[in-house]
């Protein structure tokens, strides 16, 4: 995106802009130390740090690394929180949404500002979780933005008409995402079959659970997926990295030439799926294949302590799945902006203002130790954590530096 986009400077006397917010001192990874001028949700101009002049409210970065806001691209809102139940699992429409806007709450506190939540559709529940969790992007609007993927349980014979049905009427509601999990249907050709025409049909996006054992599965699906727009994503994909290398190797060449992309779950598992593994993040990605990272389950039955944090997933994708650390954060990022359909965000004018400050002065340690945490939501503060460590008062002479507080000048 170009900086045609920059709004204007007001007139000299005008009114104060409400909507301009300052970001002062704040380090880039690039290591430069810049002021950024945000307004009308958008990042107006970066300069050194003292050159921008204030026309509103100012929050000062000193000591913060400034980022791109990460991304949730696969969330399970109708599920999440639910192993936090002191008895039976509720899912009428209230529980739904009360459970859906804690957990999106929780993940704006950790910095992601959009969040795509699967949700099941069908069985007992019909529709009754998706129209909650609708229910819960409307009340977190200007918060962080939530979309919906509609995912049926069966779509192929006598009881998939049932489901093909009520994918309809999921779409019509207000999902904007196709999803499902065809592994457990009795046809999985089939099932991937239907959902690429109905997301035809709609124009809108696919995202499939799979665990991505079977390379004849696999093929078949990125053979049908390929030059599908808006795209297909697919994951967790746990299995795949349990093939044979060159089969391994062979699929993910498959699904990098036909444009799918993976969005793997570091964190651990979900619902959707039945194998506890990270997809093999480094043959992925030297196949071509783009790579996302989500957090899956949020304390629910599939992981009772999933923690919902995208800084965590980057870790263990730099830490266990050996990549560099600006290629784990770019997967929590900007390539799950991405795969979830959303515009690219660069700390540079004209860019949404989308963006995460964190205490740190470099990447890595970002990575290692991300306690406090300033979430900007288009263009202004909508979330805060704050720590401070200290130490007891024999550890005091040390002078060691504390969480949350700004360095003491000479």
């Amino acid at each position: 995106m170009s900086s045609d986009s920059q709004q204007p400077q007001p007139p000299e006397g005008a009114t104060a802009d409400t909507t301009a917010l300052l970001l002062c001192g704040a380090r880039l990874t690039d290591g430069r130390t810049v002021d950024v001028r945000l307004s009308g949700g958008r990042i107006e101009a970066v300069g050194t740090a003292g050159s921008l002049p204030s026309r509103g409210a100012r929050v000062d970065l000193a000591g913060y690394l400034l980022l791109p806001a990460p991304a949730e691209p696969h969330a399970h809102a109708d599920t999440a929180l639910s192993a936090d139940s002191p008895g039976p699992v509720g899912y009428t429409a209230e529980d739904v949404q009360r459970r859906a806007t804690e957990a999106a709450l929780l993940q704006l506190g950790h910095g992601a500002t959009a969040l795509r939540a699967h949700v099941r559709i069908g069985d007992v529940q019909g529709l009754t979780s998706l129209e909650a969790v609708l229910q819960a992007r409307r009340s977190l609007r200007g918060l962080a933005d939530l979309t919906t993927v509609a995912v049926p349980r069966l779509l192929t014979g006598a009881a998939g008409a049932d489901g093909l049905a009520m994918l309809r009427d999921a779409l019509k509601m207000g999902a904007s995402v196709v999803g499902g999990r065809p592994d457990l249907d009795p046809d999985p050709a089939g099932y991937v079959e239907a959902v690429l025409e109905l997301a035809g049909e709609h124009g809108c996006p696919v995202d499939l659970h799979t665990d991505g054992g079977d390379p004849a599965r696999l093929a078949r699906l990125a053979a049908m997926a390929g030059g599908l727009r808006p795209g297909v994503a697919i994951g967790p994909c746990g299995a795949l990295g349990r093939l044979p290398a060159d089969t391994a190797a062979r699929a993910a060449d498959q699904l990098a030439a036909a444009g799918v992309t993976v969005v793997c779950l570091p964190q651990g598992g979900c619902g959707g799926t039945d194998v506890r593994a990270t997809a093999p993040v480094r043959l992925l990605r030297a196949a071509g294949v783009r790579l996302a990272a989500g957090s899956g389950a949020l304390r629910d039955v599939a992981n009772p302590v999933g923690r919902g944090d995208p800084l965590e997933a980057a870790y263990l994708l730099a830490s266990q799945g050996g990549l560099p650390p600006e290629e784990a954060y770019g997967a929590v990022s900007g390539a799950a902006r991405e795969a979830m359909g959303l515009p690219a965000v660069r700390v540079e004018a004209g860019f949404p203002a989308e963006l995460l400050a964190v205490r740190g002065q470099r990447l890595p340690g970002v990575l290692s130790l991300a306690y406090s945490r300033i979430v900007v939501h288009r263009g202004r503060v909508v979330a805060r954590t704050s720590a401070v460590r200290e130490y007891c008062d024999s550890a005091a002479a040390l002078e060691l530096p504390r969480q949350g507080r700004p360095d003491p000048g000479p």
